[in-house]
C-alpha cells in the first residue's frame, strides 16, 4: 500500500449523518492514532472503509493506491490488503476458527497454503498471543472470552498480514499482561511496513506502540491533525481545549471524556520495561 486517501466523506446510519467531511490521508509505513470523544464518528470512519452496509456513504471518496474503494465489495477490500479489528467480534456458530483462519489465507493467494505452512504458522501466531492452540478448533468467536476475542483479531492479522490494519479499540478490556502481548504484535508488523489506524480511549496503548500521527475526530469531521504532543495534552487536559482554541462547538459532548485523562492509571508504571 501506497496511501489511502478519505475526501470529503459523509457517512449515515438509518438516515442519520455521522461523518459529515472527513479528509483524511494514511500513508505506508504509518500508524495514525485516531482520537475523539464518544459518538463522534471513529468507529462509523472505520466501518466505512472496511464496507459495512449498514453505513451509506452518501458522498465523498476513498481510493486505496489509486482504486475506488466504494466501488469494491467487503471481501475485495481484504483482498486488497484492509483488514478491521473490530471493538465487538461476532461470534459465529458452526465456522471453526482454524477453517476461517485458513480460507482468509488463501483469499489472497495464488496458490493456497500447505497444510503444514498454515499450522506451523498458526503456533507460531498463537505463541506470540498467547493462545491455546485448542482454540484453533473451537468455533469462531463462540464461548470466547472478551480477551480472548481481542487477541484473536489480532493473530489475524498476523497471519493475513495485511497492508492496512484498523484497530477499533482492541485493547478495551484487556489486562496489562495481555495489553503488551497486543502491543508487542502490532510493533512487529510496524517494523514490516503494515500501516495502522488506531482507535483507543487510553494513553497507555498509544506509549508502547509510538505513532507517528495523530488525528482527533469532532462532530464527525477531522478537527486537529499533529504529532504524538496532542494524545499528552488531550491525556491531561480532556477536549475542552479544542473548544476553547479552535472555536469548535462540540455537539454530544460526552462529559466524562473532557473531565478525565485518556489513560492516567497504574498500568503506566505496570507497563514500563515490558
Amino acid at each position: 500500500m501506497k496511501e489511502l486517501i478519505i475526501k470529503d466523506l459523509h457517512v449515515s446510519v438509518e438516515d442519520k449523518e455521522i461523518l459529515k467531511g472527513v479528509n483524511l490521508t494514511i500513508n505506508a509505513n504509518e500508524t495514525i492514532a485516531l482520537l475523539g470523544p464518544n459518538g463522534h464518528g471513529k468507529s462509523t470512519l472505520l466501518a466505512a472503509i472496511m464496507g459495512n452496509p449498514k453505513y451509506k456513504v452518501t458522498q465523498g471518496s476513498i481510493t486505496l493506491d489509486g482504486e475506488d474503494v466504494l466501488a469494491m465489495k467487503v471481501d475485495e477490500r481484504a483482498r486488497k490488503g484492509v483488514f478491521l479489528a473490530m471493538q465487538y467480534p461476532s461470534e459465529v456458530p458452526g465456522v471453526v476458527n482454524a477453517d476461517f483462519l485458513k480460507a482468509a489465507i488463501n483469499a489472497r493467494r495464488e496458490n493456497p497454503i500447505k497444510l503444514f505452512e498454515f499450522y506451523r504458522s498458526l503456533e507460531s501466531a498463537s505463541k506470540k498471543m498467547h493462545i491455546s492452540m485448542d482454540m484453533a478448533q473451537r468455533f469462531l468467536n463462540e464461548g470466547f472470552s472478551g480477551g480472548e476475542k481481542k487477541r484473536n483479531e489480532i493473530l489475524q492479522m498476523l497471519l493475513f498480514n495485511p497492508d492496512l490494519s484498523m484497530l477499533d479499540e482492541i485493547d478495551s478490556g484487556l489486562d496489562v499482561d495481555a495489553l503488551v502481548c497486543v502491543s508487542d504484535a502490532i510493533k512487529e508488523c510496524q517494523q514490516k511496513g503494515m500501516s495502522f489506524l488506531v482507535i483507543s480511549h487510553y494513553a497507555r496503548l498509544y506509549q508502547l506502540i509510538q505513532p507517528t500521527r495523530v488525528a482527533v475526530m469532532i462532530n464527525g469531521k477531522i478537527a486537529v491533525e499533529g504529532g504524538k504532543e496532542i494524545i499528552d495534552r488531550i491525556d491531561t487536559q480532556g477536549y475542552e481545549w479544542i473548544k476553547y482554541e479552535l472555536g469548535i462547538e462540540i455537539e454530544k459532548e460526552d462529559n466524562s471524556m473532557n473531565k478525565t485523562s485518556i489513560g492516567v492509571c497504574a498500568t503506566r508504571e505496570a507497563t514500563k520495561g515490558k
